[in-house]
């Protein structure tokens, strides 16, 4: 794309074709050479059109807003099976509570981008193959493979989701990041409709009750049940359409709570260590551990993701190096305690599930530390910090297609 627009400086109809093929890559590398391109009037102008701001928010078209009501409508129609057909809810949700929302949220991104038919199709075959599949391995009272497939299906969809967002260009690492940017913008404004449809829906609540009408029988099964799906959806249309709604928001997130992590598990290892708690012998300490594990290393993926745009070492980049380093440490500790529960009491498929996540994060880590502390020297730019996020994905996809396929069938369901 650089060589593109350098070549094309001298004809504006070229310049904005080049654009419009791709605006989000065309922002990228236009802002990257801007500063040698002296003071040329065309590039003066590009510079103020690209990085220009509104404070006006956008709301779409007709058409965008038609297209987002019906797929906020198929989402809550599929929350709503259970009801119409007298399903079991446990079951039911347990298996399919991903394809309510995922299969909306890729059709976005699929119209979005444009996606052809046979890309879109490939998509679709891909959803139904899933659905079907986990809705007709057997019912146990007590499986722990079945839980284990229904939970890794949910990352599974995630990454379809994100094949969707990249528009199938999944060698792409600046748009596989832009994901991981979304994800965390669109949790922020998730967070923020939640709240505000909170406190929508403990009025509504409370006016009606003044006048002696119950209306939560209505308003669960229909109210709750079609809009809690839709506000993901919205959320994710709201950032993509705004994105300076809070791509100012999710920086200064990053950049604070790294910190207060960092310091939150040192206390933490400290405290294991005088409480004499540890996760060896209690399972529901290990669990915990794992969380705590997993939830970290979403933060500093988060971060980078953010700060990789810029490009350039800041005091955060030292601070997500130690807070690898730790993380290194959290995970030592809960692989050794998962290989001793292994040697003491045998092979099981949340074990074998634990150390095989345990295992890939730790090598994760090990490379991301590696890469922070380069970018600290100053050997290596941030944006390589960013890439060894993404190209690690493919190694989670693949333990997490074992754990969905061939757990049940390596341990015969059990």
């Amino acid at each position: 794309m650089r060589d593109k627009i350098l070549a094309s400086l001298s004809n504006p109809e070229d310049l904005e074709k080049l654009y419009r093929t791709n605006k989000n890559e065309f922002k990228r590398a236009f802002d990257k050479i801007y500063p040698d391109l002296g003071d040329s009037e065309l590039a003066n102008f590009w510079h103020q059109r690209l990085n220009y701001e509104s404070d006006s928010i956008s709301w779409g078209g007709n058409k965008d807003w038609i297209f987002l009501i019906i797929i906020c409508l198929a989402a809550g129609l599929i929350a709503k099976l259970p009801g119409f057909f007298g399903w079991e809810e446990d079951y039911f949700y347990s298996r399919n509570i991903g394809f309510i929302l995922f299969p909306a949220l890729t059709a976005f991104f699929a119209r979005k981008n444009q996606l052809p038919l046979q890309k879109i199709a490939i998509l679709a075959v891909f959803f139904g193959i899933s659905a079907l599949y986990i809705n007709l391995l057997p019912r146990a009272e007590s499986s722990d493979t079945l839980i284990l497939a229904c939970m890794h299906l949910l990352l599974m969809l995630w990454v379809v989701l994100g094949v969707s967002f990249v528009g199938f260009r999944v060698n792409d690492s600046q748009k596989k990041l832009d994901f991981l940017r979304a994800n965390g913008e669109t949790i922020i404004m998730v967070a923020i409709l939640s709240i505000a449809s909170g406190l929508l829906t403990s009025i509504t609540f409370g006016l009606f009750s003044l006048i002696g009408v119950n209306i939560s029988g209505f308003f669960l099964d229909y109210i709750i049940m079609f809009g809690a799906p839709a506000i993901p959806i919205v959320a994710a249309y709201l950032t993509q359409t705004n994105p300076q709604l809070v791509n100012k928001v999710s920086p200064i997130i990053a950049k604070l709570f790294s910190p207060i992590v960092l310091v939150m598990l040192l206390v933490y290892l400290s405290a294991i260590i005088f409480t004499g708690k540890d996760p060896y012998n209690d399972r529901e300490f290990l669990l915990i551990f794992n969380i705590l594990l997993i939830g970290v290393l979403a933060l500093i993926s988060f971060s980078v993701a953010e700060q990789s745009s810029k490009n350039q070492y800041t005091s955060s980049t030292l601070i997500l190096l130690l807070l690898a380093m730790v993380t290194v440490i959290v995970n030592g500790v809960a692989l050794s305690a998962i290989v001793f529960r292994i040697a003491e009491w045998g092979i099981t498929p949340n074990r074998m599930a634990v150390l095989g996540s345990n295992l890939l994060i730790l090598t994760h880590v090990l490379i991301l530390g590696n890469k922070l502390f380069q970018t600290v020297r100053k050997k290596t730019a941030l944006s390589e910090v960013g890439n060894s996020i993404v190209e690690f994905i493919p190694f989670y996809l693949i333990w997490v297609l074992i754990v969905v396929f061939g757990f049940p069938l390596i341990f015969g369901f059990e």
